[in-house]
């Protein structure tokens, strides 16, 4: 098959081209606007993908880099709901109208598949866990509002064209390459690169708010799975249990060997307290399974932070 992966220079696209390559050929879009080249360089450099810089805005360059494409994965976003808060008219075009745009193409490029990653943030503060699929959205940011309208999108698409779409819902994902310098940055890497200078983590809130910490690797399956099924419709892609930050906190220093206090910050706004994720129907489609409990993921990311961060 011959995939095109938006955002493939980015956290979790990257690992999604490493692991397709050497069975499929692989084509990457990216604008490098939040992705990094370094991330996927090796695998230009040996001719294993084909890179291609460019936006989800140009129509013409996608149905361009299209023409061949079986399947398309897209995870190109902005991804932070800090960052949708403060800067509202670009989380919307990026995730709505670039959405739009990768379904218009591959509909009208005949590509047979389209497997988009929308969030779990979708679901809300809503008291009620776990959260399924068929429960009600309550989105609470500009950043799950967008996400919503993607997921609609893909819906119509596959109603309407008969492009067939599936949209995994990612709880909270971490793993090595994720970006810890950046202002929006998600709290895994921020906790482990803190935690490797001697700096106590900081926790917005007091620390009770609880996510369902997905390791990349099982992303990385749940999309390939999903890629190779017919299933339609959204699934929620996670590990199925919760931890609190308290405690992410703590197994992190554990696994770095160090002890720190956590820094309390006020909360910010459009963070919600709880998310747990059931799992089942991405199990009952595609077969979908976590593989890594979050102490197994937090020793993979805290290896890889060690030898290319500090």
């Amino acid at each position: 098959m011959h995939y095109l992966i938006t955002r493939g220079s980015g956290f979790i696209g990257s690992h999604l081209a490493e692991r397709l390559y050497e069975d499929h050929a692989v084509t990457v879009l990216d604008d490098l606007s939040t992705g990094r080249i370094e991330n996927i360089q090796h695998l230009v450099t040996n001719g294993s993908i084909i890179f291609v810089q460019g936006s989800v805005f140009d129509l013409p360059l996608l149905k361009t880099h299209d023409e061949d494409i079986d399947g398309i994965f897209h995870e190109a976003a902005i991804p932070s709901v800090v960052r949708s808060v403060r800067d509202p008219q670009t989380s919307h075009a990026v995730n709505c109208n670039g959405t739009l745009n990768i379904l218009i193409a591959a509909r009208d490029l005949g590509v047979r598949r389209v497997v988009y990653a929308p969030s779990s943030s979708v679901y809300g503060d809503t008291p009620k866990l776990p959260k399924k699929e068929d429960m009600p959205p309550n989105p609470k940011s500009p950043y799950a509002i967008a996400k919503l309208t993607g997921k609609h999108y893909a819906r119509v698409f596959s109603e309407l064209y008969g492009l067939s779409t599936a949209s995994l819902r990612y709880f909270n994902v971490y793993g090595p390459r994720q970006d810890p310098a950046s202002e929006y940055a998600a709290v895994v890497p921020r906790f482990i690169t803190r935690a490797l200078r001697g700096e106590p983590p900081i926790i917005y809130g007091d620390g009770h708010q609880t996510r369902d910490f997905t390791y990349v690797g099982d992303v990385v399956d749940a999309n390939v799975d999903a890629m190779e099924s017919t299933a339609e419709g959204a699934f929620n892609i996670a590990c199925g249990h919760r931890t609190d930050l308290l405690s992410l906190a703590a197994t992190i220093m554990a696994v770095i060997g160090t002890k720190l206090d956590p820094i309390h910050e006020p909360p910010r706004p459009g963070d919600i307290q709880d998310s747990l994720a059931d799992i089942t129907a991405a199990r009952d489609a595609f077969g979908f399974s976590h593989q890594y409990t979050v102490e197994e993921g937090v020793q993979e990311t805290v290896a890889w932070y060690r030898e290319n961060y500090i």
